[in-house]
């Protein structure tokens, strides 16, 4: 169903944006995982709105509620309910547009679908339904961590035209968490603030890209054909509110590059470069898996627009209330939580078929950090 994603690791969404709460449940973790309502909190407030001026201004706790699956705080193999409640819905500033279609939004296509929707906050296509994408991602990204030393970390890599300048700072990991774009070098901040502060002004929004990597994935993960590494990854992008692209490693780049570039060359020392993003024919090289996701500009804007209403008569669309002018400022939480459930899944999977090959040889290594794209 179009609720649920994966295969082995399986993770079910339910609620709306103003409904009462939003929740998911993950079938398929493996028992014995420690964890705590608590761990939540953080990847929780990465995600959040309101945590800058630059979001939406909605505040929602985004407190977690382990209805089911954890006994005595660890995972018990059975099915994991997650709960969050509601708390800062203003469901009337879409009193204006509940019988209108806004331009490039997916109030048509929804009305088209179903006959009937719900236009509060966009109710079931609003982005406060990847919360429990990020929340599910909590647990994923612990037992990547524990059972295989994977570790996944995002940034924002471009802000409208606006792309990481090194020649102000070398890039920095310690950074991304320092500011509320997730950008990776301190000094461009306050450009990218001024940036913002203006596009708010005028009543506009843009779009962003993000990047996601993935260290310590083994060789071997990923299905070749029909369950793919790379593929299972673009759906999982693809299926985050306002993505129009995924590139893995190089990605359209790959167009105008030659062969002889283009090829990550081998040594007994490690791999030379990694344009492959780490996933050759579908399964991971042992290379840092790298995927780039591009966001739309936000639709919901204040200025006028032409659309049509539930009559089919041609409107002014106006949308008032809290937006964000760019919905990629706090994508990487999201993006990363996509890749985690993505990695484990594949993990639980390699391992259901393949646990008893163990390690081939050679074993070639990685670059190094500083040698992979970002």
């Amino acid at each position: 169903m179009s609720n649920s994603f994966g295969h082995l690791l399986r993770v079910t969404t339910f609620g709306e944006s103003h409904g009462p709460a939003i929740g998911c449940v993950i079938d398929g973790c493996p028992p014995g995982l420690a964890i705590s309502e608590d761990e939540f909190a953080q990847d929780l407030e990465r995600r959040a709105t309101g945590r800058s001026r630059h979001t939406s201004q909605r505040h929602e706790t985004d407190a977690v509620e382990i209805l089911s699956g954890v006994y005595e705080g660890c995972t018990t193999g059975t099915p994991i309910a997650l709960l969050i409640r509601n708390t800062d819905a203003r469901s009337k500033d879409y009193n204006k547009i509940a019988a209108q279609f806004r331009p490039a939004h997916a109030d048509y296509t929804y009305w088209q679908k179903y006959g009937h929707r719900d236009p509060r906050g966009g109710g079931r296509s609003s982005a406060r339904e990847t919360t429990m994408r990020v929340a599910a991602a909590v647990i994923a990204k612990k037992w990547l961590a524990e059972r295989y030393g994977v570790t996944v970390r995002g940034h924002l890599s471009q802000l409208g035209e606006l792309r990481p300048d090194e020649h102000l700072g070398a890039f920095d990991w310690n950074a991304v968490e320092g500011n509320p774009f997730f950008w990776p070098i301190e000094a461009q901040v306050p450009a990218l603030e001024t940036y913002m502060d203006a596009l708010r002004k005028s009543g506009d929004s843009v779009g962003a890209r993000v990047t996601v990597v993935a260290d310590g994935v083994p060789p071997g993960w990923g299905e070749p054909i029909y369950g793919k590494l790379d593929g299972d990854l673009a759906a999982a992008m693809m299926s985050i509110n306002a993505v129009k692209g995924v590139e893995i490693g190089d990605g359209f780049a790959s167009v105008a590059q030659k062969g002889s570039f283009h090829r990550d060359e081998m040594t007994r020392d490690g791999f030379l470069s990694n344009h492959a993003g780490g996933i050759l024919g579908g399964i991971s090289s042992g290379q840092q898996v790298v995927c780039s996701v591009a966001f739309k500009p936000t639709s919901s804007l204040r200025l006028p627009g032409r659309g049509l209403n539930v009559l089919g008569e041609e409107v002014e669309v106006v949308t008032t209330g809290r937006h964000d002018p760019c919905v990629g400022i706090r994508a990487t939480p999201i993006c990363e939580a996509m890749m985690a459930l993505v990695l484990m899944d594949q993990a639980l999977r390699h391992r259901a078929q393949c646990g008893d090959v163990g390690e081939v040889s050679p074993r070639i290594p990685a670059t190094t950090d500083k040698d992979a794209k970002r």
